[in-house]
């Protein structure tokens, strides 16, 4: 009955949520109170608001342009209006050392993205025809850069699904190692996350909740791991239970009560920690918050509901050839994990300082880290517009392409401009278009976009061109806007991160009433957290010559780190909690490290390789995500889960339980299997 239930309820879903609103602006990942996002806003009031331009860049590489290519070029500009009728085209502008000659072409502004890209494609065709030898043609500009993202995200989606479900449907067969067990928990979380997709398009339709390719993305990759994991730690307390259960349902139902609190608990922590970024100032932090956590819910919801039912449906022989048989003992209790655990307990100190130490060295990478990506910097792979940018680069000054706007009253416009000639690093600044009330100035940065150097140019002239009375002065454009995205993401650090941990802090209180354990796992995730911060940035320093760290990556790494590394700590401090009642806190953390180490590790594996499965989407932020938070999910496994933790609970003993009543009384041991008495030893 749930599954046909469950099955209805989906196709419900699948039929009737629709597509999700998605939009690919750069200022739409910007706080609202932004200057460039102002700015933006004004323009749309001046004339240039209908128009997106293009800019063809040509350059003969290795030398300067001929007197013959210059007359060709007035030749292709002829061309280019024939071919764009409606659009008006600029005679060709060439650079005084002829490194470079530049051609606007003024689309319209209004081409929904795979109109736009199919424009700028014919528009690259067309300035490259019947061109003289060895004279080469690039569009750049903003309605490139728009089309060369869309265009890079073509199939994106559909690749990510195939790429996720393809690693997770390998890894469950290697755990299970059976020929259909997988099956189940694979399909059960796929249609969760189709499902949870749909969640997502209906909020942003009703909610104002807008996204973009990215968003949706990481909402796919967080249900594929997260609903992954609650499965595996489910089917492994369900067949521990079918050897102790002549009935599958009794023993789902014993699973479950087991299994279901720290299930519950691990997702509440992680829905939590993902609404902490509604009190982020950027709209895309607060899109991947409200994004994620519809999905985390759904995904909890399939794993605990539909799940079970699906299981039982098909009785012991699902796990066929390892069929879990009444009375057969636990191979977990004797295998490798538990000589693990045992070792550790009997050397805690080493243990520890080895660990500390690992983390110590890896963490020391975080000094070296360099943050902030340019518009040029945001592709993996080489598109045309990022590279015309660089060629206009070397002919003129390094803002040609796209000079900062300074929106400013009509009747102060020439006081503006001669304000921004005056500061430091501005090439050009000249009065453009007004629509009575208001003028935009275009101001030629002379440093290269991204650069510190830019950025400071930026402030100062923000604080020249307010400084002129009555003109109510603001600064937009691409540099602006790209430090305004880096205010916000630190602003976004300082606010999120505390917020973060106290809603870790909270759940881990509120699940094991004891205030050292809870401290105590926090500080092991942040420890893995900067490890994997550093040995991110050696990898993207050395193996993948990333110019710098995208500055939204930390915000978002620590928050997933956090959240879902503090899920394997609540996996198996809940069932060393469980043991310790009966065996004391020693031997139960053996045992906790027994029963649950395969399952832990196996999900730590299959969480990290579904992030780095971000790596197939072409934008290098999302391939440092995925980099960064699987490395850190692996020594939460590895490392800080199977054996610091130990090591620190060992050292500790019962005063790791304090206040609450385990830290009060060691229990005489009960039962304790053979292989584990050596931990008390």
């Amino acid at each position: 009955m749930v599954v046909l239930l469950a099955l209805l309820v989906s196709a419900a879903a699948l039929a009737l949520g629709g597509s999700p609103r998605v939009s690919q602006e750069v200022t739409a990942a910007l706080p609202s109170g932004a200057d460039s996002t102002e700015v933006a806003a004004l323009q749309q009031r001046l004339p240039s608001a209908s128009v997106d331009p293009a800019l063809i860049v040509y350059s003969r590489p290795g030398g300067t342009l001929t007197d013959a290519d210059v007359a060709a070029l007035g030749e292709r500009a002829d061309a280019v209006t024939a071919a764009f009728p409606d659009s008006p085209v600029s005679p060709p502008v060439v650079a005084d050392d002829r490194a470079a000659a530049l051609v606007s072409v003024s689309l319209p502004a209004d081409l929904p993205t795979a109109e736009l890209g199919t424009t700028v494609e014919r528009l690259r065709a067309e300035a490259a025809t019947d061109l003289p030898d060895g004279l080469r043609a690039q569009v750049t500009g903003n309605a490139a850069f728009t089309a060369d993202l869309g265009a890079v995200f073509e199939g994106a989606d559909i690749t990510l699904l195939a790429a996720t479900a393809l690693v997770v449907a390998l890894l469950l067969l290697l755990t299970y190692r059976s020929p259909w067990l997988w099956l189940v928990p694979l399909t059960v979380i796929a249609v969760g996350d189709q499902v949870a997709a749909k969640v997502v398009a209906v909020l942003t339709r009703t909610t104002g909740l807008t996204v973009d390719d990215s968003t949706v993305g990481i909402t796919s990759v967080l249900v594929f791991g997260a609903g992954t994991n609650y499965a595996l730690l489910l089917i492994a307390r369900y067949r521990e239970e079918l050897r102790r259960t002549e009935d599958r349902h009794t023993a789902m139902q014993r699973a479950l009560r087991s299994a279901g609190p720290a299930v519950l608990a691990s997702s509440g922590t992680v829905f939590l920690a993902l609404l902490t970024l509604a009190a982020a100032v950027t709209p895309g932090s607060r899109s991947i918050g409200l994004a994620g956590a519809a999905g985390i819910a759904v995904a909890v919801v399939y794993a605990l509901v539909v799940l079970p039912a699906a299981l039982v449906l098909f009785g012991r022989g699902l796990f066929w050839p390892f069929t879990p048989r009444l009375g057969q003992p636990d191979p977990t209790r004797s295998g490798p994990w538990s000589r693990i655990g045992a070792a550790v307990v009997r050397y805690p100190r080493r243990v520890a300082v080895a660990s500390v130490i690992v983390l110590g060295v890896l963490a020391t990478g975080t000094t070296a880290i360099s943050a902030g990506l340019s518009l040029t910097e945001q592709f993996r792979e080489p598109v045309e517009s990022a590279e015309g940018l660089e060629t206009l680069a070397a002919g003129f000054a390094a803002g040609t392409a796209d000079p900062a706007a300074v929106i400013t009253s009509a009747a102060t416009a020439e006081q503006v401009a001669s304000a921004a000639r005056a500061v430091p690093g501005v090439d050009a600044a000249t009065v453009g278009e007004t629509d009575g009330d208001l003028t935009q100035v275009d101001v030629v940065l002379d440093a290269r976009p991204g650069s510190e150097q830019s950025f400071d140019t930026v402030r100062a002239l923000r604080e020249a061109v307010a400084a002129v009375p009555g003109s109510d002065a603001l600064v937009g454009g691409t540099e602006a806007t790209e430090l305004d995205a880096r205010d916000a993401a630190a602003r976004d650090r300082l606010v999120v991160i505390p917020l973060v941990l106290a809603v870790v802090l909270v759940v881990l209180l509120t699940l094991l009433r004891a205030v050292v354990a809870s401290v105590l796992l926090i500080l092991t995730v942040i420890a893995s957290y900067a490890a994997a911060m550093g040995a991110g940035w050696l990898l993207f320093r050395t193996l993948f010559d990333f110019p710098a760290l995208d500055a939204g990556v930390p915000l978002l790494a620590f928050l997933f780190l956090v959240a879902l590394g503090v899920d394997y700590n609540i996996f198996l401090v809940t069932r060393a909690r469980e043991e310790a009642a009966h065996a004391g806190t020693r031997a139960g953390m053996v045992t906790a490290v027994a029963v649950t180490g395969g399952v832990i590790t196996s999900a730590g594996v299959l969480l990290a390789a579904v992030f780095a499965v971000l790596g197939v989407l072409p934008l290098i932020t999302l391939t440092q995500l995925g980099v960064i938070v699987g490395l850190g999910v692996l020594l939460d496994t590895l490392l800080v889960r199977s054996v610091l933790v130990p090591a620190l609970v060992s050292m500790l003993d019962r005063r790791f339980w304090w206040p609450s009543a385990l830290s009060r009384s060691e229990p005489e041991p009960t039962r304790q299997p053979a292989p584990l008495e050596t931990a008390r030893s």
